[in-house]
């Protein structure tokens, strides 16, 4: 009986068992992992059908022209735009100038013009203002007249015009980067209190922006708001002069003090040194302005800002662009001067312009050449 009684328990314990492990699901190898792979050659499973492959017929050209040459189709020749600005005495802006009244020469040499277009349109600047304690004390006269230049400035742009404001003493400084957003420029000025140190570099100022700039596509300038006076910048006025004509970036040129200037000099308390060196600065800031293509000012009243600003934003918004390509395709990364001139077709004298029955004399404002690109190697 006993011998029946533990086989009976046996049995009963052997199907609950099963019934348990068949309630725990299917079991799980350690070993598989779901990102695992099988084998190709593995017998237990079965092997997929090959797929079709597409033929290719670039694959077989490929093969069967695999010695001839590729045609390559590229221009190796150079094309170069010059903006031009024709300007009367006052300062506005020529309109109504036909294409055949503008010549171009590079090197001397007469050049075909290819493209010419007319407009108005937005503008890139970067404001390069001196702020030193040379003589941007805080509440000096120099001070003052330096905030309502600038600021004067800033109220005359557009919505879509960009701005950056570079401050400089002993090295420039990015108080805002470009930007449409006025708030930008308006917080980056108000950082113009009080002046770190009293040197001014003026010609590391100046190609730091250009330089940064030289990239930029469509109307753009600096707007330099200056005493003019260097005191010991990296680079000299010749390297400087060089790097500016090279950057392709005109610069509009605003000299401060000269009415201060004026009232030292007639109480004698400028001397014969101190007179040359706001000369030379003055005559720095000219140069600039010439050989990129800008102009220059040096206003003795504060009411001449708002006169300023408008002849330096009529002779940015509006200009000739002239398309060419030079009859010199040699990329020996030589400098071309050019000169642009308005001219007679008829018997290839200066054009006289009238306006209103009255002959007006008149500038021409482009930048004096550009360098050739180097050969590619």
């Amino acid at each position: 009986m006993k011998s029946l009684r533990f086989l009976a328990i046996l049995v009963v314990g052997s199907l609950v068992g099963t019934f348990v492990v068949l309630g725990q699901g299917p079991i799980n190898k350690g070993a598989e992992t779901v990102g695992r792979s099988k084998k190709k050659g593995d017998s237990n499973t079965p092997a997929e059908p090959e797929q079709q492959k597409i033929p290719s017929k670039f694959g077989k050209q490929k093969q069967e022209k695999q010695g001839e040459e590729t045609p390559l189709f590229r221009t190796d020749a150079t094309t170069v735009s010059v903006e031009v600005a024709v300007l009367d005495n006052n300062g506005h802006f020529i309109p109504k100038l036909p294409q055949g009244n503008f010549r171009i020469l590079e090197d001397n040499v007469p050049q075909k013009v290819t493209g010419f277009s007319l407009g108005e349109g937005s503008m890139t600047i970067a404001m390069v203002i001196e702020f030193s304690g040379r003589f941007q004390q805080f509440y000096s006269e120099t001070w003052f007249q330096t905030l309502e230049a600038s600021y004067g400035f800033l109220q005359t742009l557009r919505p879509d015009d960009y701005c950056a404001i570079v401050a400089y003493d002993i090295k420039p400084e990015i108080l805002s980067d470009f930007s449409t957003d006025r708030r930008d420029a308006q917080e980056a000025m108000s950082r113009l209190k009080f002046a770190a140190f009293s040197e001014a570099n003026l010609f590391d100022a100046l190609t730091f922006t250009a330089d940064r700039m030289q990239d930029i596509e469509g109307r753009k300038a600096i707007l330099l708001i200056s005493s003019g006076v260097d005191t010991f910048s990296k680079l000299t006025f010749d390297k400087a002069r060089k790097s500016l004509q090279n950057s392709g970036v005109p610069v509009f040129a605003v000299g401060l003090m000269q009415a201060i200037r004026d009232r030292y000099e007639a109480y004698g308390a400028i001397g014969a040194i101190q007179r040359m060196d706001f000369l030379q600065a003055d005559n720095q800031m000219r140069t600039f302005a010439k050989e990129t293509g800008g102009m220059s000012f040096f206003p003795r009243f504060y009411s001449e800002f708002p006169s300023i600003f408008r002849e330096v934003q009529s002779a940015m918004r509006n200009q000739y662009v002239l398309t060419y390509q030079p009859t010199n395709q040699a990329k020996d990364g030589k400098f071309r001067k050019l000169k642009v001139e308005l001219v007679n077709p008829e018997n290839n004298e200066p054009l006289k312009i009238t306006v209103n029955g009255k002959q007006v004399k008149y500038s021409i404002n482009a930048k004096p050449g550009y360098t050739a690109p180097r050969e590619v190697e």
